[in-house]
């Protein structure tokens, strides 16, 4: 495909990069200049100097022929410009931009084809939100996603001592459950990867992903990792747009506090918040930790704009005994010093934002797609069509589907039934495929197999 990004920041630079890396045509369009010489000097990135909503920065930028733009500027503003321009002077097929204000969001009708002609909206606060909560609802876990309009969740957990599927084989798994079926679809063991099978047997620190009913998560989480005692408590560094949206989120349900250094800032987040507790001051003083109580918080979520206070924060709250800690991190060098060492779930905004991008770059019919692992595996929900002559899927057992080696299917969604992916399992037309893949090189492979043929109608 022919892609053009606006905006040379962090979500449009990882989008930008991993769209490159997928072999699609891709052009960068953004004022800074000293960015864009380093893209060019570092890949194979086009780039363009320029406002991104100008018309003849956007011809430059190749919008005439253009399959898809992706406005992800800082501004809300110029993001809305650009779209609308591309749609009425280029004809754009695929128009996605990233909206931040929800003055924009109340305003149910403005984005469509007759006002302002977005096809998708992408607004990484909010997905990082999502994140953030379904990760403090599972306690244990460093990342859940849901698929099949919330039917089938993955999980992704690590292995503790003294679980009862420690040293144990998978095989070993459906005697735990009983009557419940999940399936283990990825093992990590340090930098090995692992795709499983029965004889699989599971080590303490593995992180394991497995899928199944979302009632049934919390149920096969256990059997890898003690069940910890539930959240009541929740401290916030940090009161950007991520802060107060989590703070919102969370305060029905939980006591939650939010540090903000700011003092204008706090005063607005005390006007907005309902029963949250405003602090004035800075997440890394150790004397305020210890007046806040940190050695109680059953959750420290450090949500800054700036990595380095975030991890300085969260090395202290670790350290004063706060239970669990998420970080907010930007930087990719960074996770890999920090993570599980320090801090137990690393948040990488552009790798949450990427997933609901992929999903309109995917061949064939796929519905869903999620960045795992920092963007080095994906899991994908593909829907299969045809018959057993237009479709490598239909009328096929699992058993003999063409998949690449990296590449697992978890669960197979059917109307309302949700079925554990075994060997003998036969696909039916219109069934949804869950699949997770370890080897990000390996998914156009998965996308051709949703594709049908010329015969199908």
């Amino acid at each position: 495909m022919k892609i053009i990004v606006l905006g040379a920041g962090q979500v449009g630079l990882t989008v930008a990069r991993s769209l490159e890396l997928e072999d699609n045509e891709v052009t960068v369009v953004d004022t800074n200049a000293a960015i864009l010489q380093e893209l060019e000097n570092n890949s194979d990135l086009a780039t363009v100097l320029g406002h991104a909503s100008y018309p003849e920065v956007l011809r430059s930028a190749g919008a005439e022929d253009a399959d898809m733009i992706i406005a992800a500027t800082d501004s809300d503003e110029t993001n809305i410009v650009a779209i609308q321009i591309a749609y009425t002077l280029f004809r754009t097929p695929a128009k996605i931009a990233r909206i931040r204000s929800t003055e924009y969001m109340r305003e149910k009708n403005l984005f469509d084809n007759d006002n302002i002609p977005i096809d998708v909206i992408i607004s990484p606060e909010q997905l990082v939100t999502e994140h953030i909560q379904r990760i403090i609802e599972h306690p244990g876990a460093i990342q859940v996603v849901d698929f099949a309009k919330g039917k089938v969740r993955l999980v992704g957990i690590e292995v503790q001592q003294g679980a009862p599927m420690a040293n144990r084989t998978l095989r070993e798994l459906g005697q735990l459950l009983g009557d419940i079926e999940t399936r283990v679809t990825a093992v990590y063991r340090g930098d090995e990867v692992i795709i499983p099978d029965g004889n699989t047997r599971i080590q303490e620190e593995d992180i394991v992903f497995f899928m199944g009913m979302r009632k049934h998560t919390a149920i096969a989480m256990s059997q890898f990792h003690q069940v910890d005692v539930p959240c009541r408590r929740v401290m916030i560094a940090g009161g950007g747009n991520i802060g107060l949206l989590l703070a919102k989120t969370l305060e029905r349900l939980y006591r939650v506090k939010i540090i903000e250094t700011r003092e204008e800032r706090a005063t607005f987040l005390a006007s907005t918040l309902n029963s949250a507790m405003v602090l004035h001051g800075d997440a890394a003083n150790q004397e305020m930790l210890i007046n806040e109580n940190i050695q109680e918080m059953d959750v420290f979520c450090a949500l800054t704009n700036d990595d380095e206070a975030n991890i300085l924060s969260a090395m202290l709250a670790k350290r004063m005994g706060a239970r669990k800690i998420m970080s907010l991190i930007n930087r990719p060098a960074y996770v890999d010093l920090v993570e599980r060492d320090i801090i137990d779930v690393a948040i990488s905004p552009q790798q949450i934002t990427i997933g609901a991008l992929l999903t309109l770059i995917r061949r064939g019919d796929v519905v869903a797609v999620h960045s795992l692992r920092r963007g080095s595996a994906e899991a994908l929900e593909g829907v299969a069509h045809g018959d057993q002559e237009t479709s490598v899927l239909v009328g096929r057992s699992i058993a003999e589907l063409p998949l690449p080696k990296s590449a697992s299917i978890g669960v197979v969604v059917r109307g309302d039934e949700v079925l554990v992916a075994h060997h003998d399992l036969v696909i039916e037309q219109d069934d949804h495929l869950i699949v997770l893949i370890t080897n990000k090189q390996q998914i156009a492979d998965v996308e051709k197999l949703f594709q049908v043929g010329v015969t199908f109608v």
